[in-house]
């Protein structure tokens, strides 16, 4: 019984100590990535997990490849270029390159497909590639770079301006962590990038100036075939980029038990670590990822099915108020210790009633969910069943309106003014009198007199 009572005490204190444990070792840890600027974003979902200096500007080196890629897709798509099309590089092949940029050696003349261009623009991050992309999208490296900016401003980007199309070092060439992370989404959104971005290795066939080159991907998250160490079996792409202005950067993305999480990581350093070299880009976007993955969970917000709130229903006999609820299920990507029961719903309706008829799924407002000031999405309120107008009530609120127009009430008052005018005219007798006929005969009259 004694042992019983011990062990019964010795649980007690144990709950005890666990209660009292502090806050923060319960919460989601605090990431700091050892980068110039860094940022998380929740693919599917579009909602951002982290952020450092991410409005920043800053070069991008050869993640402005990632732009290239885009643009020469949508060409595709659009029909103005075939992924087997052949094309070849004209004598601005090499006109903004420098000798120490990355290449594949393709020569001026050189035929080779749009897809295996994009290949080596993409695997192997080969500048040139890039110009002969560009000309072909554009048909001059001018109007590709414009084309760059154009399509930066339409999909959001605040503080991008491009200058080329590799990312070599230019004072007018920049972009910020965010606008990278818009870039790159929108680019995930064709198949064929997605492809490519995910190839460790790739082999491109001979041309009529060049034998098979033999392409292997710069992202080491992918791969372990280059330089050994980084390799995270979770990454699905995307591209690196490293100049001397630029740092280290990378643009990642990672798929995990059904979610997509893409990082991006600008101005990072290599650093000398146990005798080894840290690449950083790589080890700290891995972090970022993970700390994503094992943080943060999909959860609802908002549920379909719960009435939000009671709307006054008007000309109606079958009822006096509508009930709303959300139009869909509404889910947000959380903290796993975030508090879900401080969550605020601020509704907003259209106007303080609805007239009858009502049609169930008529959208009459929308709530939106908060928390600690943070809007984390907004749904429609719709009518959850219909009601049903009556022809009498309706009737009579438009005869009622119709004498409470100020048209209506400003015709009424003049036709009331002359009314009382004709009255108080027959009364007392104002206005012009009417002569006696025979007199105005009699006067008239010219005739000779008698003698």
């Amino acid at each position: 019984m004694k042992r019983t009572k011990r062990l019964i005490a010795t649980l007690l204190i144990l709950v005890l100590c666990i209660l009292t444990l502090p806050v923060t070792a319960l919460c989601v840890p605090a990431m700091n990535v050892e980068a110039e600027a860094a940022l998380l974003a929740d693919y599917d979902n579009n909602e951002i997990l982290y952020e450092k200096n991410a409005y920043e500007k800053m070069y991008p080196a050869s993640t402005t490849k990632i732009m290239t890629a885009l643009l020469t897709l949508e060409a595709v798509d659009s029909g103005k270029l075939k992924l087997d099309q052949v094309v070849s590089g004209s004598s601005n092949i090499i006109s903004d390159l420098r000798d120490d940029g990355s290449t594949q050696n393709i020569k001026l003349g050189e035929q080779m497909t749009v897809e295996n261009l994009l290949y080596c623009a993409l695997l192997a991050s080969a500048n040139e590639a890039c110009n002969i992309l560009a000309e072909a999208v554009s048909g001059s490296l001018d109007g590709f770079h414009a084309l760059m900016n154009q399509r930066a401003r339409q999909l959001g980007c605040t503080g991008t301006h491009f200058a080329n199309a590799h990312g070599l070092p230019n004072d007018a060439h920049y972009t910020t962590a965010h606008d990278l992370y818009l870039i790159a989404r929108a680019a995930m959104g064709h198949a064929e990038f997605v492809k490519i971005c995910d190839t460790a290795e790739y082999t491109v066939p001979a041309t009529n100036l060049s034998p098979a080159r033999r392409l292997y991907t710069t992202n080491y998250l992918l791969s372990s075939q280059i330089i050994p160490g980084y390799t995270y079996k979770y990454a699905t792409g995307i591209k690196t980029g490293s100049t001397d202005e630029a740092g280290h950067c990378l643009v990642a993305s990672a798929v995990k038990n059904g979610r997509t999480l893409v990082s991006v990581v600008m101005g990072a350093e290599n650093v000398q670590k146990n005798g080894k070299l840290e690449r950083k880009s790589f080890s700290e976007s891995q972090r970022l990822l993970e700390w994503g993955f094992n943080n943060f969970t999909r959860c609802v917000v908002l549920d379909a099915n719960s009435p939000a709130c009671e709307m006054p229903v008007t000309l109606s006999r079958e009822a006096d108020y509508v009930v709303l609820h959300p139009e869909g299920e509404l889910k947000a990507t959380l903290p796993y210790d975030l508090d879900t029961s401080k969550f605020e719903k601020k509704i907003t309706l259209n106007a303080k009633s609805v007239e009858a008829p009502v049609k169930k799924g008529q959208v009459l407002g929308y709530v939106a969910v908060t928390c600690e000031g943070k809007e984390y999405g907004r749904m429609n309120l719709v009518a959850l069943s219909d009601v049903s107008r009556s022809n009498i009530m309706y009737s009579l609120d438009r005869l009622s309106k119709f004498f409470k127009s100020p048209i209506t009430k400003l015709a009424l008052l003049v036709l009331v003014i002359f009314i009382l005018f004709l009255i108080a005219r027959r009364v007392f007798g104002f206005g012009p009198r009417r002569q006696n006929k025979s007199h105005w005969k009699h006067k008239a009259y010219r005739g000779r007199k008698r003698r």
